[in-house]
């Protein structure tokens, strides 16, 4: 009795064409899996990139914040010092006039003798102090300076770092993906191969 056929098929070939279309489906899934692995990969990569761009923004600004905050202590403190010298200047008239006031109730010169050395003392002693809260207010607005200079620049390169290490995190990303793909490609191939040969022999 002749084998029943579907087309003019044997059920061996039937089974063979089955076989070649459900090979070429699960091919044609692999490299739909190949694809979305690869996409998540490029996706991952440019998410991390970004991030670390964005976190190397608001790290910047907030570094100038701070640099602007240190810079604006030191002007203050700066300002302090000149304030205090001022004000030292104001009691060495007043000291000095009030040695003059005296000297002339006494009747003696203010202009010479003691009185005028009490005067030319307390000058020198007042002018060496003003020397040095000048000395202080400029050291404090340079040390201020470079403390808000060093916190910029320390903030810029620890950013170039992170950005730099995220731009080659996402380049490894985008390489697996792209091993992902060709992996993806060649299982598929395969996939597509072995149904050929098995298909290829049923009819041979």
């Amino acid at each position: 009795m002749a084998e029943p056929t579907v087309l003019g098929m044997t059920g061996g070939q039937t089974l063979a064409v089955a076989g070649m279309i459900g090979a070429y489906g699960t091919a044609q899934a692999q490299q739909a899996a190949a694809i979305q692995q690869q996409t998540s990969y490029m996706l991952q990569a440019r998410d991390n990139l970004a991030v670390a761009e964005v976190r190397a923004e608001m790290s910047d600004q907030y570094a100038q914040i701070q640099a602007g905050r240190i810079t604006k202590k030191a002007e203050i403190e700066a300002q302090n010092y000149k304030i205090a010298g001022n004000q030292l200047l104001k009691n060495l008239r007043a000291t000095n006039a009030s040695a003059r006031a005296r000297a002339a109730a006494s009747g003696v010169s203010f202009g010479e003798g003691s009185a005028l050395a009490v005067q030319t003392e307390n000058v020198r002693n007042v002018m060496m102090d003003v020397g040095i809260a000048d000395l202080n207010a400029l050291t404090a607005q340079v040390l201020g300076f470079e403390d808000a200079t060093a916190m910029i620049q320390s903030t810029g390169y620890q950013n170039f770092l992170n950005v730099f290490a995220a731009q080659r995190q996402a380049g490894q990303f985008e390489q697996a993906g792209k091993a992902a793909r060709q992996q993806g490609g060649l299982l598929a191939n395969a996939t597509l191969l072995k149904g050929a040969t098995d298909f290829a022999k049923t009819f041979v």
